[in-house]
């Protein structure tokens, strides 16, 4: 890995549906000064930038970092702009990381952000003729077959991705910055609400938000505070289309995990992880990446689930912070997953604080479940 890197500091705005009281600008910026107050900095400190989003096309303003760099304190500074699709946010916190490990910088500003008031995701992704002909109506029409393969080869019965709803929104009653919250949350609520891609209720998708995050990253001669150490980065990748591929396990997935634990030294992923932050739009993405990831065997996932292990209290959290489900602000959102993984290792993560944590894995994924980027984090110095 180089040389060593942690996390200093880490800001959050709130996630909500509209966020009218500030542009692009002021969000990234109050999501940056809030990670330079936690690491007792200021933008001078800074040695250079690298922001993420989603594509230009969710707000239709391109190349957005160059008019985000002084709001960022990026003038005459390097600045990096990273796009991986929904996994942006954890490759920007690699690319950042990389900088570090490789010398180049001593502390690097991460910062991603998405702003989809201002924009239509959701149709920006059902593209059109001429360029090719619409089948499905967003993300959640697109991965609803690969989760109705994974029910099939699993055999899993129906009420999963319900459970997942209802641990993950009630994870998010305890996070301050969380964009869905509703008190009473149960079965009976999330089995109500209109099917919108079978078998994706209203309730067991992720919403729209607005929001940014921001992380700093520094060598170890420039920790301060309460660090949260690395202890592996990988990112892998694979085409969306091509023949034998398993859309339900991604090769990619697979290969980036089986690189991070390597790293970390990790051979038992649901023994030697404290705390998950996996990136989870629709609630069946809980069984299916437990496999994935390793913490359960092909076809166990949902077994997992429905015993109650990843819940707040379980042997193996996951989404403490209510997760993806709770809050999307799509650029940001692989962001969070590192961050709320960061915090989780200092202890600094509030009232969804998992007791004991100690060693803590952050995931995001995107495109067409192609993209993975993923970090192992922990309180010891690796």
């Amino acid at each position: 890995m180089g040389n060593r890197c942690a996390v200093i500091g880490v800001g959050q705005t709130r996630y909500t549906t509209k966020r009218r009281d500030v542009s692009m600008a002021g969000l990234v910026r109050e999501a940056a000064l809030r990670a330079l107050e936690d690491a007792g900095l200021t933008f001078k400190d800074i040695d250079a930038v690298v922001i993420g989003k989603a594509p230009d096309l969710f707000e239709g303003v391109m190349m957005p970092e160059a008019y985000l760099a002084d709001a960022l304190g990026a003038a005459g500074k390097p600045m990096m702009r990273v796009h991986t699709a929904g996994s942006v946010g954890g490759s920007t916190a690699l690319a950042g990381a990389s900088l570090v490990q490789g010398g180049v910088h001593e502390r690097v500003l991460v910062v991603a952000y998405e702003k989809q008031s201002e924009s239509n995701a959701t149709w920006a992704l059902s593209t059109h003729l001429p360029f090719s002909a619409s089948l499905v109506v967003g993300a959640g029409g697109y991965f609803a077959p690969h989760i109705r393969d994974y029910i099939r080869r699993s055999g899993a019965p129906g009420h999963i991705g319900t459970l997942v709803a209802v641990k993950d929104r009630r994870n998010a009653l305890k996070n301050p910055y969380a964009h869905l919250k509703i008190p009473g949350i149960d079965r009976k609520m999330v089995e109500s609400t209109p099917m919108l891609w079978e078998p994706i209720r209203y309730l067991e998708t992720c919403p729209s938000s607005d929001g940014a995050c921001a992380m700093v990253l520094a060598a170890e001669s420039a920790v301060t505070g309460t660090p949260a150490w690395l202890h592996g980065t990988a990112m892998r990748s694979e085409p969306i289309f091509r023949a034998g591929r398993d859309t339900v396990s991604p090769r990619a997935g697979i290969d980036c995990a089986a690189d991070v634990y390597r790293q970390a030294g990790i051979t038992d992923p649901r023994r030697q992880i404290d705390v998950a932050e996996v990136y989870v739009p629709f609630s069946w993405y809980e069984p299916m990446w437990l496999e994935n990831l390793g913490f359960a065997a092909e076809g166990e996932g949902w077994k997992l689930t429905e015993s109650g292990a990843t819940a707040l209290d379980g042997d193996i959290p996951w989404n403490a912070s209510g997760g993806v489900l709770s809050s999307n602000p799509i650029g940001a959102s692989g962001l969070i997953r590192f961050a709320e993984a960061a915090q989780q290792v200092r202890g600094l993560a509030g009232d969804h604080q998992v007791d004991g944590a100690r060693t803590a894995l952050g995931h995001a994924y995107g495109g067409g479940a192609q993209f993975f980027a993923m970090w192992i984090v922990a309180r010891e110095r690796p």
